[in-house]
């Protein structure tokens, strides 16, 4: 079994976000949840540059291809076994998913927000009513990582550690992964910044506004009764 992998970019894709790992002579094809892809690129990694990943492994009776899932952190690892072990989310659902961070998506599930989870690529409403009942009050500790940074970098971002999360750019990132085009995905961002300062630095705010305004642009043009 492969929990750790490190070695050479020798390929980096964004659909499916996938990369191929040389090492030790042979390639390994990793799946990339599209955080994990967007925080690699959005480090200037590409081919020829080296990565680490905290590798998943998955084979069975029935899949007897290996499924390697790729993070950045046994964080993200960890969370990505908990989500699978909610009923009817298997790995390659699990690892589409993951379009945000696992804090900000472990804060949806703390906080009930189903209407944030259902809008996660392969996650309808009746999926993401499972997640919340199964792992609510089991993810508190990953949806405290974003504060637990950010109070290692000081409180205006410029102080050691990890780079300070940008929010804004998450949320764009996040809303291409779930199929709008990058200059749409902007705009809503940018829109919905403008409707709502306060929700400029916290993602799941951010994206619950731009769902909102989705929402109510999509009954304004529903014809009534």
């Amino acid at each position: 079994m492969i929990s750790y992998l490190t070695g050479t970019v020798r390929r980096l894709d964004r659909e499916p976000a996938t990369a191929i790992v040389l090492a030790g002579g042979v390639g390994y094809e990793v799946q990339l949840p599209a955080f994990v892809y967007n925080s690699l690129t959005g480090r200037g990694i590409g081919v020829g540059d080296e990565v680490e990943f905290e590798v998943y492994y998955h084979v069975t009776d029935r899949q007897p291809r290996p499924h390697l899932v790729g993070f950045l952190h046994q964080s993200e690892k960890h969370f990505f076994e908990q989500l699978i072990q909610v009923e009817g989310i298997g790995p390659a659902k699990a690892a589409a998913a993951l379009v945000f961070p696992v804090s900000t998506i472990a804060a949806a599930i703390e906080n009930g927000d189903t209407g944030l989870l259902d809008q996660l690529p392969g996650i309808g409403a009746r999926a993401a009513q499972k997640i919340v009942a199964t792992l609510r009050g089991k993810v508190a500790a990953t949806a405290l990582l974003r504060d637990e940074q950010m109070a290692q970098n000081g409180s205006d971002g410029t102080g050691g550690g990890a780079a300070p999360v940008n929010v804004q750019g998450e949320v764009v990132e996040a809303l291409i992964a779930l199929g709008y085009r990058p200059v749409e995905a902007r705009d809503h961002v940018d829109s919905a910044v403008r409707r709502n300062p306060d929700a400029a630095e916290d993602s799941q705010q951010l994206m619950r506004e731009v769902f909102r305004a989705q929402a109510a642009t999509r009954a304004a043009f529903t014809p009534g009764d």
